[in-house]
Formats: C-alpha cells, sequence, structure tokens
C-alpha cells in the first residue's frame, strides 16, 4: 500500500469548486457513518454546484434529519483532518471492502480493468476514491444539505433502492448565499404551483402520468406560441406537415428505434395481427413525405416543419411538471439538403432560433458544439470526409455570426454532429432548448435520393432540428422565466375593467367591449367586493392592466389605468389606452 497527503488542489480534471464538492460528499459519508453505523455506501460524486452520496443505510434518513447530518459534518470538518491518498491492489481493494462490510464498493471493484485503486481518508472514514481533494477538512466551510430521494443501484430498478443526500458546497459564504437565494427565487417559480393557481394545465394521476390536459387559460397561451412558431417557419420557406400519432412497428425496425430506443417506447398495440407503436419521434413521417415521390436537386433544399405530439414512456419517478411528460408535442423540423446548401441552411436554422429568443424574452444564451471523438472513429457513421466538412460547416456559421460556443469533442451522436442552444432564464439558470443535429443515418436506412445535375442518384443530408424542444416543456419554461407574468401579447386577458360600483357597471360594459372590438382581450370584473380585493384579485391572477372606471371616468370617457408591476398610471382616454395596448401586442413587447 502507498500513501501520500492529497495537495492543496490537486489537477486531476476537476476544478476547485468541483475537487470541494467532491471532498463535500466523502464529509457527508463520514458523518453519516457516526450517526448510523452500518451503513454502507455506493458512490458520492460532484455535480453541478454541489454533490450527493448513495448510501444503504440501516433504518431511514428523512428531510428532519439533514441538519443534525449537517452539524456532524461541520463538527467533522472543524477537526482539521487531512485528506491523506492511498492506493491498494485490487486484491487489497477487495478485501478491505468485504472486511468493512461495503458490498457495493466491492461490486465495483470487480468491474474495475486496473489493478491500482485509489482511496482517500481524512479522520478515521476511509473511502475508496480516485480524488482529487482538498488538503485539509477545514476548507469544507460553505455548505447545506438540501434534500433526500431514493436511487436505485446502478440505476436499475431491478436493484435495491438506496437513499441519495444531496448537498450544494460553494469556495465563499456569498456563493452559497446566493445560491440559496436563487433556489428560493427558483421556488417561488416553480411552474407547477403558478400553473395551478393561474388555472393554465392539469396533471393528474386519473388522466395519466404525465399526460397534460390544457386548461382554458394555457391553451391560449399555447395558440399564441404555436401561432407565431407557423408564422415564422412559413415566412422563412418552411412546409407545415400533419403526420400520425401512431405506426407499424416495421417503421420502427427500419428506422432503428425498435434496436435503439425500445426503453423509451410504449407496448406495441396489435391492430388486426398487425403490430403498431405509438411514435416517439417524427422523423420517419417526414421522410415519408420526402419519400412520397421521385425528386430532383433543383427542388432542395426542402424544409418540413410539424408541431408533432409523440409519445416516451418515462419512469413515473422522472416525471416533472410540464418538463418531463409521456406525451408531448416536439416543433420540429427536417431538411433535405444537398452539401453545396448546408451551410446556407444552418445559417437559415440559427437566423430563426435567434428570433425564437428574442422573441420570446431570452437574450441571453449559451451553444455548444458536438463533435465526433477524433481519437476513435470507427464508432460513427459517414466517411471522414463527410464529417469534417459537416463539423466545419457548424463552426463555420457560428464563428461568422460572431456565436462563441464551447466545442465538446465525444459528445456527437454516431450519425452525426450537432449544435446545441441553453437559453438563460431570468434568474441565471439555463435551459436546453434548440438543437441542430446533422444525420448520415437514417437516410441510408430510407434509402433516400434525389436526382442531381448528371442525371445520377444522389443521397440527401439531413438536418433534424427543433427551436423550442417541445411545447410543454417550452411552456414550463416560459412560466418560470416570467413568474407568470406573461407579455401582454401571450396574456389570456390583458386587461380587467373594475367599475367602482354597480352605477359604474354599464361604463364598463362599454369599455370592455371596446377594448374587444380591437381585437384585444378585457374582462370586467363586477363583482360585489370592495375595489382594493378586486385590484388585489387581478394582481395575483398576473392581469397585465387593470382599468379602474367611475363618475369622473364615464364623464371624461378615460380609464383610471395601474400597470402590473409598476402600480397606478393615472387617468388616459381609452382610445389612447387601446393604442397602447395594440402597439404591445404587435411589438411582442416583453
Amino acid at each position: 500500500m502507498e500513501t501520500n497527503e492529497a495537495s492543496e488542489f490537486e489537477t486531476r480534471e476537476l476544478s476547485p469548486a468541483e475537487t470541494l464538492r467532491h471532498s463535500a460528499a466523502h464529509l457527508l459519508a463520514s458523518a453519516v457513518e457516526k450517526l448510523y453505523p452500518g451503513t454502507k455506501f455506493a458512490i458520492g460524486p460532484h455535480i453541478d454546484n454541489g454533490f450527493y452520496y448513495d448510501m444503504d443505510v440501516e433504518g431511514t434518513i428523512t428531510e428532519d434529519d439533514l441538519e443534525t447530518i449537517e452539524a456532524e459534518m461541520k463538527k467533522i470538518a472543524k477537526g482539521n483532518h487531512k485528506f491523506v491518498q492511498t492506493t491498494m491492489t485490487r486484491d487489497e481493494a477487495l478485501q478491505w471492502a468485504r472486511d468493512n462490510g461495503q458490498d457495493y464498493k466491492a461490486e465495483l471493484i470487480e468491474s474495475f480493468d486496473t489493478d491500482q485503486i485509489g482511496f482517500y481518508t481524512h479522520g478515521d472514514f476511509t473511502d475508496m476514491c480516485a480524488g482529487p481533494h482538498v488538503r485539509y477538512s477545514k476548507k469544507i466551510k460553505h455548505f447545506k444539505l438540501m434534500s433526500v430521494a431514493g436511487a436505485y443501484w446502478r440505476g436499475d430498478e431491478k436493484n435495491k433502492m438506496l437513499t441519495r443526500v444531496y448537498g450544494i458546497a460553494f469556495e465563499s459564504k456569498e456563493e452559497l448565499e446566493a445560491h440559496l437565494h436563487l433556489l428560493e427565487e427558483a421556488k417561488k417559480r416553480d411552474h407547477r404551483r403558478i400553473g395551478k393557481d393561474l388555472e393554465l394545465f392539469r396533471i393528474t394521476q386519473q388522466y395519466g402520468g404525465g399526460l397534460v390536459l390544457w386548461l382554458p387559460n394555457g391553451a391560449f397561451i399555447r395558440k399564441q406560441v404555436e401561432d407565431f412558431w407557423r408564422e415564422a417557419h412559413l415566412k422563412h420557406g418552411y412546409e407545415l406537415l400533419f403526420t400520425p400519432h401512431i405506426a407499424p412497428h416495421s417503421l420502427w425496425e427500419t428506422s432503428g428505434h425498435a434496436d435503439h430506443y425500445t426503453d423509451s417506447m410504449y407496448a406495441p398495440i396489435t391492430v388486426e395481427d398487425e403490430q403498431y407503436q405509438l411514435k416517439p419521434m417524427n422523423c420517419p413521417f417526414h421522410i415519408g413525405v420526402f419519400n412520397s415521390r421521385h425528386r430532383s436537386y433543383r427542388e432542395l433544399p426542402v424544409r418540413y416543419a410539424e408541431l408533432g405530439t409523440v409519445y416516451r414512456f418515462e419512469r413515473s419517478g422522472a416525471l416533472h411538471g410540464l418538463m418531463r411528460v409521456r406525451g408531448f408535442t416536439q416543433d420540429d423540423a427536417h431538411i433535405f439538403c444537398t452539401e453545396d446548401t448546408l451551410e446556407q441552411e444552418l445559417a437559415a436554422c440559427l437566423d430563426i432560433a435567434q428570433l425564437m429568443y428574442s422573441t420570446f424574452g431570452f437574450p441571453e444564451y449559451k451553444v455548444e458544439l458536438s463533435v465526433r471523438d477524433s481519437s476513435d472513429t470507427s464508432k460513427y457513421q459517414g466517411s471522414d470526409e463527410i464529417w469534417e466538412a459537416s463539423e466545419a460547416a457548424l463552426a463555420k456559421v457560428m464563428d461568422d455570426r460572431g456565436i462563441e460556443y464551447k466545442r465538446i469533442e465525444g459528445e456527437a451522436a454516431f450519425y452525426g454532429p450537432k449544435i446545441d442552444v441553453k437559453v438563460v432564464d431570468a434568474i441565471g439558470r439555463t435551459w436546453q432548448l434548440t438543437t441542430i443535429q446533422l444525420d448520415f443515418n437514417q437516410p441510408d436506412r430510407f434509402d433516400l435520393n434525389y436526382v442531381g445535375a448528371d442525371n445520377s442518384p444522389h443521397r440527401p443530408i439531413m438536418i433534424h432540428r427543433a427551436l423550442l424542444g417541445s411545447i410543454e416543456r417550452f411552456f414550463g419554461i416560459l412560466i418560470e422565466h416570467y413568474a407568470g407574468n406573461f407579455p401582454v401579447w401571450l396574456a389570456p386577458v390583458q386587461a380587467r375593467v373594475l367599475p367602482l360600483s354597480e352605477k359604474f357597471r354599464e361604463y364598463a360594459e362599454k369599455v370592455t367591449a371596446q377594448i374587444n372590438a380591437a381585437g384585444l382581450r378585457a374582462k370586467m370584473d363586477d363583482d360585489a367586493q370592495k375595489l382594493g380585493y378586486r385590484i388585489r384579485r387581478a394582481e395575483l391572477d398576473k392581469i397585465p392592466y387593470v382599468l379602474v372606471v367611475g363618475g369622473r371616468e364615464e364623464e371624461n370617457g378615460t380609464v383610471g389605468v395601474r400597470k402590473r408591476l409598476e402600480g397606478d398610471l393615472g387617468a388616459m382616454p381609452v382610445e389612447d389606452f387601446i393604442a397602447r395596448l395594440e402597439h404591445e401586442e404587435a411589438t411582442k413587447a416583453h
């Protein structure tokens, strides 16, 4: 056995923050071992902003126990223990695991190829780990345990359910407090709560987990999103499609989904002795439209777009409001083009993507370019020339537009490189939206061809492209981005008219009708409740404008205007208010 002390921050592929969080996971495990003797430990990695550890605990750990565990972690950290690294041979490591009753570690060791296995000790706690770690436990100061969840060993539901404790850790108190504030703000913006409060959507077990019932308010906002999406695609030269929700199983065999995507597909349905399946993708149907007749190079590029509903079997534990559902509508598009037009088609995809972000209020975004692993190209379909040209084309269109991006080697699919775009929301979180994916696989599987200028058949290049990802998930992101305060052009009700009393009801009706006649959306609230109560109700309903009318307003042909989040704007003629609303509607102000 060899021993050495860990350096201040070792350099093995982890940043200082990641090293700190990885060390915090070990600190958590050591605290649990003291409080719950006999615990068997699985894995404890660092994650974004924090860490977790999966453990087989004798008894249970609940949210109420986190404070006690956290206190024990702080006590151990203050002991200023060194993190000391050791290595063991495979046989020594297996003996260590068996002697200490660490069955999960033994299983991991048996799966390792190497004969040298790393361990770290701080105080009287030792854990198998490749590191790196901070040098002293006192470095781990600013952390907090957040939640408890269940996790199957190795992600397999056939295995035992382990206890997973999550925590966050930062290098400074200020960073920790800022992150806790962010989490609190995110909690206020939770789309599930706001969706219920504003009567936007409903998901219940009675109608199927992960299947969305769109309520009238949510359905209207969805219509606004989809109308803009369709208009933008028509202007950008796309043709709109509608395709079935179900297809013969043989279609998914041709596409390859039956072989590689079965776990995410619903079970087949037998109809007249033939097996059908709900579609998990729209791609094969768009290919079928392209293949409906012979194509000439003069027709290319062909651009198809569809708001196509697909169905994927997600485990119940993975379902999460609108963010992870089983039935969802992809804003799908597929482009069939030649190598000569590839670059301009990719550029057009980025242009329409940027239009979507700016229109829906996401000026900031981050971009990743996923390319193949240059050290092992054997697992990728297509020639080196096609891959090199495709990766270069993706990079060039972003370079030409001054788009900063992170190049990620080895993250491309086997059938082609891709661009992923993550938008940044109002509180700084990133959300994956757009994917622009090149595909060298499906054209071969379906034997796609067009007749070239040389009168010979040629294989088109296929681009898969989704801008919003899915309507359901994007709607959830919109809710949280705006905290339910949707801009005027999306709001189901743009103005609520409040008469001061029954005496002014007729004038309130007249104002409401005048606004609606202009193609805008107003409703009257003539409830007998006091004005202050009705104003507060409109604020809770997140109505963009509240119009108060009484004797003075009726005499002058005006309305008293209150704007959401801004307060009283004073009186203005009804015509002026309508013009204001029309401007916000037309410009899609946010």
